[in-house]
């Protein structure tokens, strides 16, 4: 297994929408945060994806549509502007990936049933396994997340942490 993680929408304009999103993203931060670090660790590839949407005021090079500073990215991680929900629909991430070796992708991120939840199905059609972090997605609506959860592979933080420092695991 050759793992990637792919951090999905996590944007300072984003915190500062209703207080349901906001709250979501405070308490997904805290895991992917986790999941960044384990992936750094191990110097293995982590994408975030940034969403385009001029309705929501998310435009490049206006205040807020970046990652957050309190996002534990690195400048060597891979940065991919996306105008659709996948992420993999017309960028060249499976290009990407692939490239990198990458066969599985680990998905946080907002909004769990819209960009991310496309993003896996979108990882999915191009062959690559995907797997949700559980607890590490966001919503404006919490009981979408248990929903996404609910109807994908998910894994928790811990489990990707027992995986990623198996020698076994990604030695294949």
């Amino acid at each position: 297994m050759k793992p990637a993680l792919l951090v999905i929408g996590i944007q300072e304009q984003l915190f500062r929408g209703s207080s349901e999103a906001a709250s979501s993203l405070e308490f997904a931060l805290s895991r992917i945060n986790i999941a960044v670090r384990l992936f750094h660790d191990q110097g293995l590839p982590v994408v975030c994806i940034r969403r385009v949407s001029p309705g929501d005021g998310l435009v490049p090079g206006t205040a807020g549509f970046d990652c957050p500073p309190r996002l534990a990215a690195q400048p060597s991680d891979i940065v991919l502007d996306i105008s659709c929900g996948s992420a993999f629909h017309g960028t060249g991430l499976d290009r990407l990936l692939s490239g990198h070796g990458v066969d599985t992708v680990f998905l946080a991120g907002f909004s769990a049933e819209h960009c991310v939840l496309s993003t896996y199905r979108g990882a999915q059609d191009h062959g690559f396994a995907a797997i949700l972090i559980r607890g590490a997605l966001a919503s404006a609506i919490p009981e979408n997340i248990r929903f996404v959860e609910s109807i994908s592979d998910a894994v928790s933080v811990s489990n990707i942490e027992h995986l990623l420092r198996s020698p076994l695991a990604l030695a294949v």
